[in-house]
């Protein structure tokens, strides 16, 4: 086992990649000799060259118009947008083209790539450098949409994601990237790519997460066991498809459920998951299923983010409600 962080996990798994299939092509924006902003790409161009690392223009929208084309081609990009708020001028590309070509093709032609996203707040970041745009694409028919919390997940799943031949927008929850796990860089993966984890096992209610808000959960589950009560915590992982097996599951054992995520709540991903196991188990709840995430505004100032981002005590508030149900 190697102690890394969550960035330094995908390092090591997008250095596995390089390796393993010489199609994998990296692209994005000062991924070369910086090694990305967040660093996550350190030392990759040195060892494995600028034509297989590239450095690109500042275009997202080209970023990802090349990369199509070179899946097209058989080869398997992964692109990097430098933040989550600068995937917009690429959205066109992505969900007009990417998410479409498989369908209109019949099945005929494949897009096997990924696009890195930064994503979610917490670092105090300027405007347009913190959002949660993964519903976005999720609503979009075609693409897989995935989210680790944890180092030894973003080593597998970024290789997986690699393999798959499908395109994957990958959201890294950039708060996260200093978090430490461990990691067997040997063993195979345990979970499909599109498989939930049950991170924390409890009785009371469940409370269902993924990416930067894994962690806060954990956090709300022991300070509610201090309090008496038993909160089973599942990491979504996948947001498209979602694995609701696992949720039901949970939820027929606890009969309550709480949502948590940083991006607002109104449309949210928990919106879905709310209509989903209120249909597959009416019968087992004891109470509505909440949703914590954030408000139905523009992404606040970094001084007041603190504000807008779900943090242990709303969840507590509402696993509190449910159970007062």
């Amino acid at each position: 086992m190697t102690t890394l962080t969550l960035g330094g996990a995908l390092n090591a798994g997008l250095r596995r990649a390089l390796e393993h299939d010489p199609k994998v092509v990296l692209m994005g924006e000062d991924i070369g000799a910086l090694g990305g902003v967040f660093r996550v790409t350190d030392t990759l161009q040195k060892d494995f060259g600028g034509a297989r690392v590239v450095d690109t223009p500042l275009a997202e929208s080209g970023i990802v118009g090349t990369a199509f084309g070179l899946a097209l081609r058989g080869y398997r990009p992964v692109c990097e947008i430098q933040f989550d708020g600068f995937v917009y001028p690429a959205f066109d590309q992505i969900v007009s083209q990417v998410a479409k070509m498989h369908y209109r093709t019949q099945g005929r032609v494949r897009v096997p790539m990924t696009i890195r996203v930064p994503f979610g707040g917490g670092i105090g970041a300027v405007e347009h450098h913190s959002e949660s745009p993964e519903a976005y694409f999720a609503h979009t028919a075609g693409l897989r949409v995935v989210s680790p919390s944890t180092p030894a997940d973003a080593f597998h799943m970024i290789q997986q994601a690699i393999a798959a031949d499908d395109p994957v927008l990958f959201f890294e929850p950039k708060h996260r990237y200093w978090d430490r796990g461990e990691v067997d860089l040997d063993a195979p993966p345990d979970l499909d790519l599109h498989r939930a984890r049950v991170v924390a096992a409890g009785s009371d209610a469940t409370v269902v997460a993924y990416g930067p808000t894994v962690a806060t959960a954990l956090t709300a589950a022991r300070v509610a066991e201090r309090e008496g009560h038993s909160l089973e915590v599942i990491d979504l992982r996948s947001l498209s498809p979602v694995d609701f097996d696992t949720v039901e599951e949970s939820v027929r054992k606890t009969g309550r459920l709480v949502v948590v995520h940083e991006a607002p709540v109104f449309l949210g991903l928990g919106a879905e998951i709310a209509a989903r196991i209120t249909e597959r188990c009416f019968y087992q709840l004891e109470a509505p299923v909440l949703r914590v995430g954030g408000f139905a505004t523009p992404y606040p100032a970094a001084k007041l983010e603190k504000y807008f981002l779900p943090d242990p005590d709303r969840i507590l508030d509402a696993v509190d409600k449910t159970l007062a149900a």
